[in-house]
């Protein structure tokens, strides 16, 4: 059976992530052991709150170094909300700058919206080609957040050994407010979304199998 392991660091909707890829007949685990989240086939990195305070809980644990480790062996990772904003350089947020993963380049900021936070049903704007979003034009998904990434650029010096062996990255936009924002991200293993899938019903369901497809 496909295995999948949501990494427990103490920030995230864990049980409807569990729950979700449960639905579709994975062997879900939560947990933060490294060789377990290390060895399963998918590693889905949840998150909700603050950047700073997220990535810094993550980093406590160790799980940077199973998301660094993870990638460089080629096996997925799908970050969600605030697990795809830690993937980049940096957050600002509540005036407090903190460092990502650096695995994209870009910045995550406050959207620049009458409104904030985003919150509800939204239509994206996938690429050609992308794998997360086969299958699901014109699809609306779940969104809540303040903050997200206005650029996504790809790393090529080997952040930490990770080659991505000339994948082109593949980036879905969202638009709220007067933002331009990244909606989901792909490139090689490494696959994010701003937006739950767990909470979008058969379209969230559906870009879950199409990551499973990726295994």
């Amino acid at each position: 059976m496909t295995s999948v392991v949501v990494f427990d660091y103490g920030f995230g909707n864990v049980r409807s992530m569990v729950r979700a890829l449960a639905n579709l007949g994975l062997d879900v685990t939560l947990t933060s052991d490294h060789r377990q989240a290390i060895e399963a086939d998918g590693l889905v990195v949840p998150g909700v709150g603050a950047f700073g305070a997220c990535v810094d809980s993550l980093r406590k644990v160790g799980g940077d170094r199973v998301v660094y480790d993870r990638l460089r062996a080629g096996r997925p990772v799908l970050g969600v909300c605030v697990g795809e904003q830690i993937m980049f350089d940096h957050g600002n947020e509540l005036g407090k700058p903190a460092d990502g993963l650096g695995l994209i380049h870009g910045d995550v900021d406050l959207l620049d919206a009458d409104v904030v936070p985003h919150m509800g049903w939204d239509t994206v704007e996938a690429p050609q080609g992308s794998v997360l979003l086969r299958g699901l034009t014109g699809e609306r998904f779940y969104f809540v957040h303040s903050y997200a990434a206005m650029d996504a650029q790809p790393v090529e010096n080997g952040t930490e050994d990770i080659d991505f062996g000339g994948e082109e990255q593949k980036v879905t936009w969202c638009t709220y407010g007067r933002s331009r924002f990244v909606a989901a991200y792909e490139r090689g293993p490494l696959f994010a979304t701003q937006f739950h899938p767990e909470k979008s019903a058969e379209a969230g369901a559906q870009l879950l199998r199409n990551w499973v497809s990726t295994f």
